[in-house]
């Protein structure tokens, strides 16, 4: 029987040991896994804040939460994965709780038997008649050499069931520990699929919002297509209505596409013609909105540019190119006001002004100031730049500075 223990306590032992340190090591590589995840989501929710702060960026902010969600779902099949690694350590600690369980009883009642059988020697042992009785004395002393093996075997049996009993406790606490580790897991778990939910429904608002702010920017953009065209129209007619007033003029041959400058007939229009490619702009900008001539809307199809538009500080300053007589002053569709100038034959009109500071019929010299650029809803207002020879639009570029 103490063979048999000797032989058993090892196997087990080993058992015990190899297989959790087999699967230590694919833990340890969750464990690490996990680590990771839960950084690269604490990046994206810090690029995820930086995003927020430009309201303008909705797709990136979409792109941001979907990467988010993506990483929290790996997370969350990694605490999955530990959960089940874990699962089958718990299933491997039971079994080996339940071999020693048996072992400890079984040994225990061996130790039982043994004590039972040396208490049945003492009892069979007389003293007296080892004195006269050579075949009891023989039969006696071999009782008594048993009786002291067998002792012996009892005490060792004693201690192995106290190993025994040691090793039990820690696979218990062992368990106990295993199963600690799953609750935290399990926390874990739901506390990340609450998050999921959370970034989930988080996405779907960024996702609603943007096609909102879609909408509404496209709304935005067909209205100002919608008052551009209607400047446009409101322009052309006043110039017609100008040019009607003035007896007409018309422009030399090709002068519509070329921007070639027909020739002056009387000392304005020649004074204007000198400074071709010398005048000042007639405003500060920031950078250029549409350039003159064709363009795609945004809405599809093509319009023309009849002028030069400029994006520019609300407020800033728009003085006139060149001397000239002030012919009218309009209010445009956006409610913002314009001005007409007249040079002889030629025309110069500065739309997009907040406030004018010139009266019809007042001369103004070159590069005084006439108004300031209109306050939109935006930090940067849109100002138009044209200029006519009778009722052609030239190119502005050919004639700026």
């Amino acid at each position: 029987m103490l063979t048999v223990v000797k032989k058993t306590l090892p196997l087990l032992l080993a058992i015990l040991l190899v297989a959790p340190a087999a699967s230590g090591q694919n833990k340890k590589q969750l464990e690490r896994d996990k680590a990771r995840i839960e950084k690269e989501i604490e990046r994206l929710t810090s690029e995820l804040g930086k995003a927020r702060k430009d309201t303008r960026n909705r797709t990136r902010q979409i792109k941001l939460i979907n990467q988010r969600i993506d990483e929290r779902n790996k997370l969350i099949n990694n605490i999955n994965s530990q959960m089940s690694h874990l699962d089958r350590q718990i299933t491997r600690t039971e079994d080996s709780l339940r071999v020693v369980r048996g072992q400890i009883d079984s040994m225990k009642a061996e130790y039982a038997l043994i004590v039972r059988t040396l208490y049945g020697l003492r009892g069979n042992v007389n003293s007296a008649t080892l004195l006269f009785d050579n075949t009891t004395y023989n039969l006696t002393y071999l009782k008594m050499k048993y009786f002291k093996e067998y002792s012996r075997y009892r005490k060792h049996q004693a201690a192995a069931i106290k190993r025994k009993e040691q090793l039990f406790t820690n696979i218990d606490l062992d368990l106990q520990r295993q199963r600690n580790e799953k609750s935290t897991l399990l926390a874990q778990e739901r506390k990340q699929r609450q998050a999921l939910t959370r970034e989930q429904q988080q996405h779907q608002r960024s996702l609603d919002k943007s096609q909102q702010s879609e909408r509404t920017l496209q709304q935005q953009i067909n209205k100002k297509e919608q008052q551009k065209r209607q400047l446009q129209q409101q322009i052309q007619q006043l110039i017609n209505a100008e040019v009607a007033k003035s007896g007409g003029t018309k422009p030399a041959s090709g002068s519509k596409c070329s921007g070639a400058v027909p020739a002056a007939g009387d000392a304005a229009s020649a004074d204007f013609v000198q400074n071709k490619g010398r005048m000042p702009w007639p405003v500060h900008y920031k950078s250029v909105a549409r350039e003159y001539g064709l363009y795609t809307r945004a809405s599809g199809g093509q319009n023309r540019n009849l002028g030069i538009d400029l994006n520019c500080t609300p407020g800033t300053n728009v003085r006139a190119v060149a001397a000239g007589v002030v012919a009218r002053i309009f209010e445009a569709p956006d409610g913002s006001n314009g001005v007409i100038l007249r040079h002889g034959k030629y025309l110069t009109v500065y739309a997009g002004l907040g406030t004018v500071s010139v009266k019809a019929g007042a001369k103004v010299s070159g590069g005084q100031s006439i108004g300031t650029v209109y306050q939109s809803d935006e930090p940067t207002s849109q100002f138009s730049f044209q200029l006519w020879y009778g009722t052609d639009p030239l190119n502005p570029r050919h004639w700026l500075n």
